[in-house]
């Protein structure tokens, strides 16, 4: 078994993975905010973890910026680590084998070893959470690009000077398909629409707009709400569109919807399948890629960094 690490921005994670991708048990503690408060509650729940079970190797789901050989965390938003070697750092400090993984190429991984993507030659992750992750996977090996960072789909200029993005550019995909744009669009929606006291988003809206959340939104949206139900189909359509140009670019036979968001599909996959079916060039003319939902949720990125470890294991 391997131990498997998803570092959020609110909570570490930390899962014993057996070789058949299933969690034996997780432990579960706040993110902390420096570098060695990080390194050390990593270093807890190992030591909690490999007590109770036979661990080989750990694994770290990074969201950010690696280089090429997955040993160094050039930047990571929301990680305190700054052009630091991850990998022997922790390696060194744990006595166990550290492999490290971009957060998306790691649930990609899963859902390719244990999910939704067993079995596929050329398919895509589009992991929707406050932004966009991206992961392509070709004839079993995760691509990368020449530097290390690809693909990065969610940066994808979709709108002309449209809305800022914190990457630097503007018009970026996630700023108009992700739980942010989710809350981005009801604000210019409720703002904008001449019935939105009748609205079950208004109090919120109205109290604090900043409290809005994408959940709320689906939530009501589940319930029929109106303004809700356009402010979802919007972001369905931006979706669509996406999932078109990743197709266009890549071809694949299959793209896997991931991150928080996918938990609603049922309520935008429709419209946004039918966009990606009629933006597609050759429209009517070519096989569309499958489009599934993770099977793995969010353990997906757990589950895979922990199997690369073990993987990392048998192959070295």
């Amino acid at each position: 078994m391997t131990i498997g690490f998803d570092i959020g921005g609110t909570n570490l994670r930390g899962a014993v993975v057996d070789d058949q991708g299933t969690i034996v048990e997780l432990a579960q503690v706040p993110t902390p905010g420096t570098a060695a408060a990080m390194e050390r509650a990593i270093e807890n729940i190992v030591h909690k973890l490999a007590n109770q079970y036979s661990v080989s190797g750990v694994g770290l789901a990074v969201a950010g910026f690696l280089d090429p050989d997955c040993a160094t965390v050039r930047f990571a938003p929301h990680l305190p680590w700054r052009d630091t070697n991850v990998r022997q750092l922790l390696t060194d400090r744990l006595g166990l084998p550290v492999t490290l993984e971009h957060d998306a190429n790691a649930a990609a991984w899963g859902e390719y070893r244990f999910g939704a993507a067993q079995g596929a030659r050329i398919w895509s992750l589009i992991a929707i959470g406050t932004g966009i992750g991206g992961a392509l996977m070709i004839d079993g090996k995760l691509y990368r690009g020449a530097f290390g960072t690809a693909p990065e789909f969610g940066h994808l200029q979709v709108v002309a000077n449209g809305r800022e993005c914190p990457c630097g550019k503007r018009g970026c995909l996630e700023r108009y398909c992700s739980g942010t744009a989710l809350v981005t669009q009801a604000k210019e929606t409720l703002a904008a629409a001449v019935d939105a006291q009748n609205s079950a988003l208004h109090p919120t809206y109205q109290a604090d707009p900043d409290s809005l959340t994408g959940r709320l939104i689906m939530q009501c949206a589940r319930r029929g709400d109106p303004i809700a139900r356009q402010i979802v189909d919007t972001f369905a359509t931006w979706l669509g569109s996406g999932l078109a140009l990743v197709a266009d670019v890549l071809d694949p036979e299959l793209i896997v919807i991931g991150g928080g968001v996918a938990a609603a599909a049922d309520l935008f996959y429709d419209r946004a399948h039918d966009t990606f079916t009629t933006m597609i060039t050759g429209s009517g003319h070519r096989p569309y890629a499958r489009i599934e939902t993770t099977t793995l949720g969010g353990d997906a990125g757990m589950i895979g960094v922990a199997d690369l470890a073990r993987n990392q294991q048998t192959t070295s």
